[in-house]
C-alpha cells in the first residue's frame, strides 16, 4: 500500500498553485526528482513502516513514516509550499517533525523538510 500523500496534496488548490496538478505536479516519490525540474518542488519517501499485526487474522492497516523534502530558490517559497502540504494532509495523517531548513552552497537552492505518521487501510 502507497501513503496517498499525491492524492492530498491533488485535492489542494493551495498545493496544484504552487506544484502544479494531475500528471504535471512537482511532487515526486522515492525522494528524488529529475535534474532541471522547474522550482518550487517536493519529494517524498517512506523511512519506516509496518504493518498492524493481529492474532486472529491479517491486518487492514500499514503504517508510514514518510519524509518530504521541499526545494527552490528561496526561502519564502519553500516555507509556502511546506505549509500548504501540511494544509493538505494533516487532517489525514500526523506531522511528527519539522526539519531543518537549509540552503545548498553550490546551488544556492533552498530546503526544508518535516516528517508524516500516515496509517493506510489496505
Amino acid at each position: 500500500m502507497t501513503p496517498p500523500i499525491v492524492q492530498a496534496c491533488l485535492q489542494s488548490s493551495a498545493v496544484t498553485a504552487l506544484l502544479g496538478n494531475g500528471a504535471e505536479i512537482r511532487l515526486y516519490s522515492f525522494g528524488e526528482a529529475d535534474q532541471g525540474v522547474a522550482k518550487p518542488y517536493a519529494v517524498w519517501q517512506v523511512i519506516a513502516g509496518n504493518p498492524e499485526n493481529y492474532l486472529a487474522g491479517r491486518p487492514d492497516v500499514d503504517g508510514f513514516t514518510l519524509q518530504v523534502d521541499i526545494y527552490g530558490t528561496t526561502g519564502t517559497s519553500v516555507r509556502g509550499v511546506r505549509d500548504a502540504i501540511r494544509d493538505a494532509i494533516e487532517l489525514r495523517a500526523s506531522i511528527t517533525r519539522w526539519g531543518g531548513e537549509s540552503r545548498d552552497p553550490t546551488t544556492k537552492n533552498y530546503r526544508t523538510s518535516f516528517d508524516v505518521d500516515w496509517i493506510v487501510q489496505r
